[in-house]
Parts: C-alpha cells; sequence; structure tokens
C-alpha cells in the first residue's frame, strides 16, 4: 500500500506563519483566556455557572491566527456567540431529548448566524453547551458568562492584534452594492488596470464556495503575485536605472509667478516642492495653477490666468501667493533602488504622470515620467523578442 500520499497531506502548513508568528499567536491565544477567565470570575463571585465556554478556545485560535478572516471580524464574533448562546438554551428548554436537542441547537445556531451574516464556527459550539450541561437552561447563561466572555474577548483580540501581533484588526468588508455605476469622465483606478476587489467578488460568486480570506486580503495577494511575475521577465530593472536626474524644483515659500515661469520655460508638466534638505514635500502642476481661477462675465480666461499668476504689489492679498499655498500633499514617492514594477500600480491604477524619486535619505534624486516607464517596458520587450 502506498502511503505516501497520505504524508502529503500531512506536511502541508495549513497557516502561512513564520515560527515567530507561530509562538506569538499561541501566546496572544493563552493570555487571551487568562483574563477572560480572570474577568468573568471576578463577575460571577458566587455563581455555580462555569466561569468561561469552551468555545472562547476556538474562537481564540480564529482570532490570533487567521485575524484577517471574515469568520474573526467582531460582528460574527459577537453575533454569532451570543445568538448561538440563546438558541441553545431555547433548545434545552423546549426539546426534552438530548439527541434532538443537540442537533436542533447546532442546526438553530447556524441558520441563525447565516441568515444575520454572523457566522462564527465556536458559536455552533456555544449552543451546545447548554443542551450537554443540563443546568444552564437559563437565558442568564447569554450574559454570564457568554456575554462576558465576548465583551472582554473582543477588546483582547483588538489590543492583542494591533499592538502585539502588528495586525489591522478589525479588517474593513467593503459592503457589496446593486446600485449602477455612476458614468464619470473620470475613470476610477479599480477600472483601469489590474485585479480589483470587485474582480475578485465576481469571481467568489461563480465558486459559489467560501473562502476564509477577505476579499481586500486576496486582491492584494493576486496583484502582489502580478507583480512577482513580472519582476521575473523584466529582469531587475531598478527607478535609478530609467529616472530623470536633473530635475527643475521649488520651494514652499517660492512665489506663484516665478513657478509658472519655470515650468512655463522648461515645457513641464509638473514641480516637486522640496524644503531645505531637499525632501518632497509637494508637488505641483499645472491643475493646480487653474484650480484657483474663476471666470466670471466679462472676463476672459487668460486675463484672469495672468492676474492670478501676477505678485501682489500690496502687502495684503486674497490671493495664494507662494507654491506652498497651492501644491498638492502628500506626494507618493518611490525609492530609487525599488523595482520598476512598483512604478505601475501607481501610473496606471491611480493615475499618476510623475513620481518622484527619493534616496535612503529620502532626499529627491530624480523623477520618472509615464514617457521613461513606457520605454523602459518597450525597450524590454524588444530585447526579450530577440533574443
Amino acid at each position: 500500500m502506498n502511503i505516501k500520499p497520505f504524508f502529503r497531506f500531512i506536511a502541508v502548513d495549513p497557516v502561512n506563519l513564520s515560527l515567530k508568528g507561530k509562538l506569538l499567536s499561541v501566546l496572544s491565544s493563552a493570555i487571551a483566556i487568562l483574563v477572560i477567565a480572570g474577568v468573568t470570575r471576578q463577575f460571577g463571585v458566587g455563581s455555580a455557572g462555569p466561569i468561561i465556554v469552551a468555545s472562547m478556545g476556538a474562537s481564540a485560535v480564529i482570532l490570533f491566527i487567521l485575524p484577517s478572516s471574515p469568520l474573526a471580524q467582531p460582528w460574527p464574533l459577537v453575533g454569532g456567540q451570543l445568538v448561538s448562546a440563546a438558541i441553545g438554551v431555547a433548545c434545552a428548554q423546549t426539546v426534552a431529548d438530548t439527541v434532538w436537542a443537540s442537533g436542533c441547537a447546532v442546526g438553530g445556531s447556524i441558520l441563525a448566524m447565516l441568515l444575520l451574516r454572523c457566522l462564527h464556527p465556536p458559536g455552533a459550539a456555544t449552543a451546545l453547551t447548554p443542551v450537554i450541561s443540563g443546568d444552564l437552561d437559563d437565558y442568564s447563561f447569554v450574559l454570564m458568562p457568554v456575554g462576558i466572555n465576548v465583551a472582554v474577548m473582543l477588546l483582547m483580540a483588538v489590543a492583542i492584534n494591533r499592538w502585539v501581533l502588528r495586525y489591522g484588526y478589525p479588517t474593513a468588508t467593503p459592503l457589496s452594492s446593486n446600485t449602477k455605476p455612476v458614468h464619470s469622465a473620470l475613470i476610477q483606478p479599480s477600472q483601469r488596470t489590474g485585479i480589483s476587489e470587485q474582480d475578485v467578488e465576481l469571481a467568489l460568486e461563480n465558486m459559489d464556495r467560501f473562502m476564509d480570506v477577505s476579499t481586500g486580503d486576496l486582491s492584494k495577494l493576486l496583484t502582489d503575485a502580478q507583480l512577482q511575475s513580472f519582476k521575473r521577465h523584466r529582469g531587475n530593472i531598478s527607478c535609478a536605472d530609467i529616472m530623470v536626474r536633473d530635475v527643475l524644483t521649488v520651494e514652499y515659500g517660492t512665489e506663484v509667478q516665478d513657478a509658472w515661469k519655470t515650468m512655463h520655460g522648461g515645457k513641464l508638466n509638473a514641480l516637486p516642492v522640496i524644503d531645505r534638505a531637499h525632501r518632497v514635500i509637494g508637488i505641483i502642476t499645472w491643475n493646480d495653477f487653474f484650480k484657483f481661477i474663476n471666470v466670471e462675465v466679462n472676463e476672459t480666461f487668460s486675463e484672469k490666468f495672468r492676474a492670478f499668476i501676477r505678485r501682489t504689489p500690496d502687502v495684503s492679498t486674497g490671493k495664494p501667493e507662494a507654491v506652498g499655498h497651492i501644491m498638492a500633499s502628500p506626494v507618493s514617492v518611490m525609492p530609487e533602488s525599488s523595482h520598476i514594477a512598483g512604478l505601475i500600480p501607481l501610473m496606471a491604477n491611480q493615475g499618476y504622470r510623475q513620481i518622484p524619486i527619493v534616496n535612503d535619505e529620502n532626499r529627491l534624486v530624480g523623477m520618472v515620467y509615464q514617457a521613461n516607464l513606457i520605454a523602459a517596458l518597450y525597450n524590454r520587450s524588444h530585447d526579450h523578442a530577440k533574443n
């Protein structure tokens, strides 16, 4: 008998965590259960009931090992546990036979969690507790110990995931919308290129199978995989290899008139705004000049524009005079050592036409324009075609 296929299943690690991550998750789960049991015992002094329900152990596994899972979010935790506890008590009171009561408790709790969109697998175990214990057929069980257990567990999950495990918990789940999209001249980033969360949601609906991962994380995973594939096929081309090094800049206090002369004279579409340490603090484009101009009756755009960029001779003025008053900030920058694959989402998805490039000290060293990126991609493709 060939036993190799069985070892193949055993060798697969169900969680993609480093040894350090696993140890931190174990420690976090143990601490959370200790705190929950201790707090509940303080609230339930003199109570004959348990200080903690066994399903909290399963909740700890989900919350501290799979915190990005839709099953680990606050509403599934709170709603799933409390609703299941109530259904378990109801079944224990109304169904005399333990076998039938057990089936009704589990089935009813799962149905309720699905309908209320708060599916949390440990909730089904909570529903069984009143049935198999025999002495927890009072609805006070929902509040003590389940309610206190859940409240403390949620607080511990937020604190430990954010401050110890460094996970963004809770994870925001995008709301699905059945409304028709509003047509606009501005194409949304998710419509331009790559795999969007909407694409992932549609694919999951076609599978008709639950995936224990949020659509946002899955979309990011697929996008990162695309970038890694791009790097493998295109080779190691850094931003420093394609950037324009001699970049004209302005400072926060540069007058609007001087900035316009610099842009117009150099036929530039954008100017980085830097501080005295040569770090990028903003960027100014043609649009930043135009957005302050309102053309009224009996006025032309050229007259209004010249009046805007012209220096005001008076001490006080009602219009912006310095670049810092009209610049866009903050600015997305890229390290010079970064692969050009990192530029693609910024330019293709977010619509940037130029990206400032900085060194290890975050000082401006160059600029990459869309034309530079397109040329690099074309040349690389051309070289591959030749070979």
